[in-house]
């Protein structure tokens, strides 16, 4: 191990860490971001994170460092440092969270001559409340069932118009006996019940016969939590609020006012939905898996007059910042902005 590894906030001896305090936990009792943290194919992620870490002052990188594995801050810290990172190969300095009386906007971008030009807020979109935890526990029942050594695949059933109830440990214990007891009984059964639940045993659908996974163990597809109508409009929503808070600011500094907006993977927002809200597209995308019972409520859409959202003139524009690595950027320019954004500030470098 060279020096300049060693010395790496995210090098291998943080890897090693990792794998020591998380690598013998079930996967459900890990943070969803463990495979960032310890995965070879991820370790550009990890330099990236250096890098972007090492242009911060020490204390505020250190902070970052401590606190950007957790669960609620992966994406929004991610997302904030793409942001900075993306202002600067536009060539500017910038500052993050400078002080502007009793605001600080996530980064001020600083001129060629050393003053302000511009103020941009980050903005990430998350899942709903709780739906990290719901994932974690259907994923928990998928661990227990792999430990039955019949292969076969499941899936549960559930009332299409609502999203399945999350079974707690208790529960996911006691189905994974009673389906382990039905599984390994010679009745051919192809429907299993317990505790209130309903598996599925699933058929190829070019032999009729029972899937068989690769490997040795039983394979539950179960929802995902994350299935539902995409939109852009929360994430409009939530940019909104951001310029309430930071327009007043921005008029009496008189800089344009910017939000940097990304989304956290599991809401599957990308920019053609932001793109699809801006000019009035009647579209509807939906997310879901296999697994996935419930699908979406009911969703009524006038295809002519489908929803649309006009940037507040108080902000110059919206910087989309991409969730996969590296973490490019689209300028999304506000046509009516009162003070438009500095054209060598959104000189489109990286596409969507």
């Amino acid at each position: 191990m060279n020096t300049e590894q060693s010395l790496r906030r995210f090098g291998p001896q943080f890897v090693a860490e990792q794998l020591h305090r998380y690598g013998k936990r079930p996967p459900e009792n890990r943070m969803l971001s463990y495979d960032q943290a310890v995965l070879d194919e991820y370790e550009p992620w990890r330099v990236w994170l250096d890098d972007q870490l090492d242009l911060l002052p020490e204390s505020v990188a250190t902070t970052f460092a401590t606190n950007l594995w957790r669960e609620q801050n992966f994406w929004p810290d991610v997302i904030e440092l793409a942001a900075g990172a993306a202002l600067r190969r536009q060539g500017f300095r910038v500052e993050f969270e400078r002080k502007w009386g009793n605001l600080t906007p996530d980064w001020t971008v600083i001129g060629e001559d050393g003053t302000p030009i511009a103020l941009v807020e980050v903005l990430t979109h998350s899942p709903q409340k709780g739906t990290t935890a719901k994932i974690k526990a259907w994923h928990g029942l998928v661990e227990r069932l792999k430990q039955i050594p019949v292969p076969v695949v499941l899936t549960a059933a559930g009332d299409p118009s609502r999203p399945l109830d999350t079974p707690d440990a208790r529960t996911s214990k006691k189905i994974a006996q009673d389906l382990r007891r039905a599984l390994l009984s010679p009745l051919q059964q192809t429907v299993f019940r317990s505790e209130g639940y309903t598996f599925l045993l699933q058929a190829d659908p070019r032999t009729g016969q029972a899937m068989r996974p690769p490997g040795m163990s039983t394979i539950l597809l179960p929802p995902s939590n994350i299935a539902g109508v995409v939109s852009a409009q929360p994430v409009a929503a939530g940019i909104e609020r951001k310029v309430s808070k930071y327009r007043a600011l921005a008029q009496e500094a008189g800089l344009p006012l910017i939000v940097a907006a990304g989304a956290d993977k599991f809401t599957g927002v990308e920019v053609q939905h932001l793109d699809d809200l801006l000019q009035g597209i009647a579209t509807i995308s939906v997310q879901f898996n296999f697994g996935d019972s419930f699908i979406h409520h009911p969703v009524e859409v006038n295809p002519l007059d489908p929803p649309r959202w006009t940037m507040p003139p108080e902000l110059a524009g919206v910087l989309w910042v991409s969730n996969d690595f590296p973490f490019t950027t689209a300028w999304r320019p506000n046509p009516d902005a009162a003070t438009p954004a500095p054209p060598s500030l959104t000189v489109q470098t990286s596409h969507s």
